[in-house]
């Protein structure tokens, strides 16, 4: 047994490393791992300094392996044929009906935003997948139950017992207005300009990290709201909102929703008051978490 610290190195880098041998591009390289290039070039990176070694030329139409490139290679490609090998017959240990992978799907977002990447996951996981929509913290009760294997879910959030993983895609909340209000009219408002005005919100118990996180920034930007009880239902939500009721908060993707009678404003504080999308799972299924992670990558757009 040695110390090494190549002995961390993660088989998944080597494999990575032969696609993109295989390749001479990274973007195409990309692709077939299912996964945005950004993150594959820091892997090839990263592999280069564990061993010390500069593994490709890089130039204007892709990428050249060196001789040490050329060498790392041939050294790794039997250990990847004996890892497929084992993974071949392992798998035929399985019944027909292969563990199927349940990930749950915020609400949070509108649903139109993951398109491509329920496109990707499909791919990805074929008919193993079973996909859930729900809001977060059921979602996060499910998983901790074991109905679900991890889920993409809205930040900040509690989610005691279970590990929470950022992924890069966030938005700005916009707040809902009543069309038939002045201030619809003058987007990008601060938010003290409604001070006073009802604001549909939900019990700092249901969501005690996103509660204290809002209160903060809604301190910071002078807002002083007077709280309604939120409909459980966004289409109640939005009817009692064009009813001049009073506002919400909403990520921003909602407003490509057309509603009669409601408008979809940012704030001055967008940048401040923005939803993170992130991913939970139990302790133990980190290595899907991560997968998922890529996944998103690949499938979201940077905010």
């Amino acid at each position: 047994m040695t110390n090494s610290y190549l002995d961390t190195i993660d088989v998944r880098l080597l494999r990575y490393f032969a696609v993109v041998a295989e390749e001479c591009n990274l973007r195409r390289a990309a692709q077939r791992l299912f996964m945005s290039q950004p993150p594959l070039s820091r892997h090839m990176k990263n592999l280069e300094e564990y061993l010390g070694v500069t593994l490709f030329t890089r130039h204007t139409k892709g990428l050249t392996l060196t001789n040490e490139g050329t060498k790392v290679l041939q050294t790794i490609q039997p250990l990847l044929r004996t890892q497929e090998s084992v993974y071949e017959q392992l798998r035929e240990f399985s019944t027909a009906s292969e563990k199927r992978v349940a990930v749950g799907l915020t609400t949070a977002f509108e649903q139109g935003t993951f398109t491509t990447l329920e496109k990707r996951l499909r791919e990805y996981y074929g008919e193993r997948l079973r996909l859930v929509r729900s809001d977060s913290l059921k979602l996060v009760r499910d998983v901790k139950k074991g109905k679900l294997d991890a889920a993409f879910v809205a930040l900040p959030l509690d989610a005691p017992g279970l590990e929470l993983q950022a992924t890069h895609y966030a938005e700005p909340l916009f707040a809902v207005l009543p069309s038939h209000w002045l201030e619809a009219e003058k987007p990008g408002l601060a938010l003290k300009e409604f001070n006073g005005k009802p604001l549909f919100w939900f019990h700092r118990d249901s969501n005690p990290a996103f509660f204290d996180f809002t209160k903060t920034v809604f301190a910071h930007a002078g807002y002083e709201p007077l709280f309604m009880e939120e409909p459980e239902e966004h289409d109640v939500l939005l009817a009692r909102i064009a009813a001049g009721e009073g506002i919400g908060l909403f990520a921003a993707s909602f407003a490509a929703i057309s509603r009669k009678g409601v408008t979809f404003s940012p704030v001055a504080e967008g940048e401040l008051l923005r939803l993170a999308l992130g991913i939970t799972s139990l302790p133990g299924n980190e290595f899907l978490a991560q997968e998922l992670v890529e996944l998103a990558a690949a499938a979201l757009p940077t905010p």
